[in-house]
């Protein structure tokens, strides 16, 4: 089944007096459980593809079925409800908010959605602020990690609304391979338990050997292989 369906996908960015074609006529499906990944060359659209799916980013043109839900015929509250609700980021530059510890950055998400008591709030960023292995670091801010470890604070950030799909945008980009092989088994564990869907933008080949599916765009266009 279906859990993301892609058809006819473009987006233009102006530059200037032209436009920037990103993407040029996109069709994808993707399945509910599926451990994707979305490879291709820098500038070939796989950022870009990734926003549009999370609503971050809309199309110029064509239709994105995420969750069955139409997204370019939603309103902005409803929008939000998707992006908070359904869909987990995992961004390269971490989007960590600088003035919490990293706990609280953790739990931001699960107190967005108003729908857990204060304790479960904070047994559920434990838990995986301990699987993302910086337990002893729960109380240090952003500004005082390494770069790996703000992005295994962004992993679980992602993970902690235990959302139906995560999008990744070269998670493990910041990752030494150890650490890295540990977050993609913490995901693939993940999405056997709970049928999370993930799609990874990436070019590590450590993820591709996690993948029951690989697309490659080249041009704005995909092709699965």
């Amino acid at each position: 089944m279906s859990i993301i369906e892609i058809k006819g996908l473009k987006k233009d960015y102006p530059l200037g007096d032209t436009k920037v074609h990103a993407l040029r006529g996109v069709d994808l499906s993707i399945n509910e459980g599926d451990f994707m990944s979305i490879i291709g060359p820098s500038g070939s659209g796989k950022t870009t593809l990734l926003n549009i799916i999370g609503c971050i980013d809309f199309a110029t043109e064509g239709s994105v079925m995420v969750g069955g839900h139409e997204i370019t015929a939603l309103n902005d509250r409803q929008i939000t409800d998707i992006r908070l609700n359904k869909i987990g980021f995992i961004f390269q530059t971490f989007n960590l908010i600088p003035v919490l510890n990293i706990i609280e950055n953790v739990e931001f998400p699960l107190l967005l959605m108003k729908k857990h008591s204060a304790s479960e709030v904070r047994k559920r960023a434990e838990k995986l602020i301990s699987e993302v292995g910086l337990s002893e670091f729960a109380r240090h801010r952003p500004a005082e990690l390494s770069g790996g470890q703000r992005q295994r604070v962004a992993i679980a950030r992602a993970l902690v609304t235990n959302p139906d799909i995560v999008l990744a945008d070269e998670p493990t980009a910041n990752l030494d391979s150890v650490t890295g092989d540990q977050i993609l088994s913490l995901m693939r564990e993940m999405n056997k338990i709970e049928k999370t869907t993930f799609v990874f933008s990436t070019h590590d080949q450590n993820v591709l050997k996690y993948a029951n599916n690989i697309t490659k765009i080249k041009d704005g266009r995909c092709a699965t292989e």
